[in-house]
């Protein structure tokens, strides 16, 4: 029986393990699907060396898993974030299924305004998006709370001007999660219009706050739970190539 596992912090209500299970269990597949909570990424160093076969990666490790690692693919080191572990030949391989399952999710939605995007946040998923909206020719510039280079912008600094001219908005930062789901990235959502795209990569809860306000103001909306099944499958072949 193969063993399969998400490593990251407070994995209780994570898409991963539901979707695997009832994976395994449709296509009877013979192998195990854990959530493997792990205080801080030097408990990887013991954890690599059980008998897992592949491994998800999620918040906060995307990035700090790159040392532990013995190889990445050309697109994860692109991105500079893992959330793929391929176990195969006694290496460690990382990979990134987030650009791919970030693109699948929103390319029926795409249109010709969509030539910018805000991506919200700076961290291991906003990285992956980066990439699969710079590969089809979006402009992206970021929002953070620490602003360090010359393309990112502060809470504050959102204002009409900016979200007329970037029309697709994409959350990357875990703002309005479950258990936390009336808090909301605040923005100017009056400026918002049927013109906009605005993605939001939580999944729990279905609608976040930023979703539901966005909608109020007549945008089209997105949940990450299509990416999240498109990346899934993606690192399912990975494993098994």
């Amino acid at each position: 029986m193969k063993k399969y596992g998400l490593i990251g912090r407070s994995l209780g209500h994570s898409f991963s393990k539901s979707f695997f299970e009832d994976y395994f269990r449709s296509n009877a597949i013979d192998a195990t699907y854990s959530n493997v909570e792990i205080p801080s990424i030097d408990a990887f160093e013991e954890l690599k060396k059980e008998a897992f076969s592949g491994l998800n990666v999620t918040i906060p490790y995307k990035e700090e898993v790159i040392p532990f690692l013995d190889e990445l693919s050309d697109e994860a080191s692109a991105i500079g974030a893992v959330n793929v572990i391929d176990f195969r030949n006694s290496k460690l391989i990382g990979h990134n299924t987030d650009a791919f399952g970030f693109h699948q999710s929103i390319k029926p939605f795409l249109t010709n305004k969509h030539e910018r995007a805000i991506v919200f946040g700076t961290g291991g998923a906003s990285k992956a998006v980066e990439y699969a909206l710079k590969s089809i020719g979006v402009d992206v510039i970021f929002v953070s709370r620490s602003p360090e280079r010359n393309i990112e912008f502060t809470y504050d600094e959102v204002n009409k001007y900016m979200l007329d001219a970037c029309k697709l908005l994409v959350n990357c930062t875990p703002v309005g999660t479950y258990p936390n789901v009336n808090d909301c990235i605040d923005i100017p959502y009056e400026y918002l219009s049927n013109e906009h795209l605005v993605v939001d990569l939580i999944y729990n809860p279905p609608e976040t706050e930023f979703l539901r306000r966005a909608t109020e103001n007549s945008a089209h909306t997105l949940n990450g739970e299509s990416m999240l099944k498109e990346q899934a499958l993606k690192a399912w072949k990975i494993w098994n190539q």
